[in-house]
């Protein structure tokens, strides 16, 4: 009875810690929509934070069209390494490997300025008055978790943590219920 019960605890253990396994590396298939605009190519960068943000298309037309807001950020220069439509589809702009132009003037909370240079920025598709989507959240928390998987990240902020007074960005998201989902 006892040697069935042992038997029973390791096979429960292995399958957790496999599954934190998995759950870190899930791999995250992104749909290529490559841009040549608001980003600097680099050799080699020290990626420690991941910063959150929300974007739509205010330019006319649909406010979740992908292209339509990928025109916005053509016209100012920036952009960011993912963004997240609402229905959970995570679309690459900008390699990780990259400065993307996505945090403007901002600053980590350890003091350092330059955000950019440290970090990938993620954007999710929401209107002022809307809330992600379950969709959404569930597709960044799991990039995030890769992220992690992948390098040593320091910080997950939103736009509003490291520009407060000049961000408020991503609107209307239940933070804390997301960093739960976080390994």
């Amino acid at each position: 009875m006892i040697k069935i019960h042992v038997n029973i605890t390791v096979i429960l253990l292995f399958c957790f810690f496999a599954s934190i396994k998995v759950i870190a590396q899930t791999e995250i298939k992104p749909v290529e929509k490559y841009v040549d605009f608001g980003f600097k190519k680099v050799e080699a960068r020290k990626i420690e934070a991941i910063i959150v943000h929300s974007v739509f298309n205010n330019s006319g037309g649909d406010f979740y069209d992908v292209d339509l807001i990928l025109k916005q950020f053509s016209r100012y220069r920036v952009s960011a390494h993912y963004v997240i439509g609402r229905d959970g589809t995570i679309y690459q702009l900008v390699k990780e490997r990259d400065i993307a132009y996505h945090a403007g003037k901002s600053q980590l909370p350890d003091g350092r300025k330059g955000v950019n240079s440290c970090s990938i920025g993620i954007e999710l598709i929401i209107a002022f008055t809307e809330t992600p989507t379950n969709e959404q959240i569930q597709a960044l928390a799991a990039l995030t978790n890769n992220i992690k998987s992948r390098y040593t990240i320091k910080f997950v902020l939103r736009h509003s943590d490291i520009a407060p007074g000049r961000k408020t960005d991503p609107w209307n998201m239940n933070w804390d219920d997301f960093l739960s989902k976080l390994n």
